[in-house]
């Protein structure tokens, strides 16, 4: 690994200085920022120890972050989150188990505006320790921490804070909502109402069918399970939208339900969340919440710029096509910077990529 910052003194205190006041969540989908009101509403009545805290390393995290990042103007403004979700049955958060759902949240501390980029959970990349594999095997293998200097060193990310949730919170959270509203198509029915089959057995749950199309109101396991969906045009690429999609119906409920409801949903998600998050920081500025809105989403790598193959023993695999320019786009799409260089480490990364995946791949 090279041109790697050591030190995160300077960070440190930028980064305290700019946490929003979020409460972040998802299952498989991960959910995020819909909830900023519930920490007022509970707020001296709820323990800080019920939710899943956790000390990141910031010396690793900051080694992380690549020459140059840190300093970037662009990037000043903006509070960048990881969110994962993982499919873990057995309650387990911190690791040994892959992070089916990756997505960056960033946040424009100035307007309050949000852009969300899905990491595709099958895309190649360095974990962090110069082995490159699947990006999701750095979460099994080295939990948050690991994913987020994965994340960092790839794609010239300052990330230090991140949410994570297991199988089954979405469910709740969504049936504490009353549900939300999401367009089905026809050729979503049938993988909806078997992974619901499914997830309905392991979690103990009784389903009801999914029996037509058009714009409905889908309660916590048929929106678990939308999801879920990946054997209809687009695979992946179109089931992390579908994730996407979800996590923005759940902040547009959220929006307009009371103050007791939500602190209904308090009450199933604090106890299912694992974060670096302080409850404290999450409650200094609730007054925003009504200034946070999603603008845009998109997924990484960009369609234009990546491709699918074998990759030996790797498996199928999302392969950047050319890891530098999809960099680039990404500080485009998420700041706005049309004009950003990546640095020589990415450069490096991008190059081992290319060397690695030649042969499987069409250019």
């Amino acid at each position: 690994m090279s041109n790697r910052r050591s030190g995160n003194s300077g960070r440190r205190g930028r980064k305290k200085n700019t946490k929003r006041a979020l409460i972040i969540f998802g299952v498989e989908i991960v959910v995020l920022l819909i909830l900023l009101f519930i920490v007022w509403t509970l707020f001296g009545k709820m323990k800080v120890d019920k939710v899943g805290k956790v000390n990141l390393d910031d010396e690793v995290i900051a080694e992380s972050v690549n020459t140059g990042v840190e300093e970037n103007e662009q990037m000043t403004g903006y509070t960048n989150l990881a969110l994962f979700g993982v499919d873990s049955r057995e309650g387990d958060l911190d690791k040994n188990t892959r992070s089916d759902t990756i997505i960056i949240a960033s946040i424009n501390n100035e307007n309050g505006e949000i852009r969300l980029a899905s990491v595709y959970r099958d895309t190649y990349l360095n974990l962090s320790n110069d082995t490159y594999n699947k990006c999701n095997v750095a979460y099994a293998k080295g939990g948050p921490q690991q994913a987020i200097s994965m994340l960092n060193m790839n794609l010239d990310m300052d990330i230090t804070d991140f949410v994570t949730i297991g199988f089954g919170g979405l469910t709740d959270v969504i049936d504490e909502l009353g549900g939300v509203d999401i367009v089905i198509e026809e050729n979503e029915i049938t993988h909806l109402n078997n992974y619901q089959s499914t997830m309905a057995e392991e979690l103990g749950l009784k389903y009801t069918p999914v029996t037509q199309t058009g714009m409905q109101t889908l309660n916590g396991l048929q929106a678990t399970a939308y999801c879920r969906i990946r054997y209809t045009a687009g695979d992946d690429f179109r089931r992390a939208e579908r994730q996407r999609t979800v996590l923005m119906a759940i902040l547009t409920k959220a929006k307009t339900i009371s103050l007791p409801e939500l602190e209904n949903v308090a009450s199933k998600i604090f106890g299912e969340t694992y974060t670096s998050l302080d409850l404290q920081d999450i409650i200094k500025l609730l007054g925003n919440i009504t200034n946070y809105n999603v603008v845009s989403s998109d997924g990484f790598p960009t369609s234009s710029m990546r491709a699918t193959g074998t990759i030996g023993k790797k498996g199928s695999c999302v392969v950047p096509e050319d890891l530098a320019s999809n960099v680039k786009w990404l500080h485009e799409f998420l700041f706005d910077d049309t004009e950003y260089e990546v640095s020589p480490s990415v450069q490096e990364y991008s190059q081992k990529i290319a060397a690695d995946t030649d042969e499987y791949i069409d250019r």
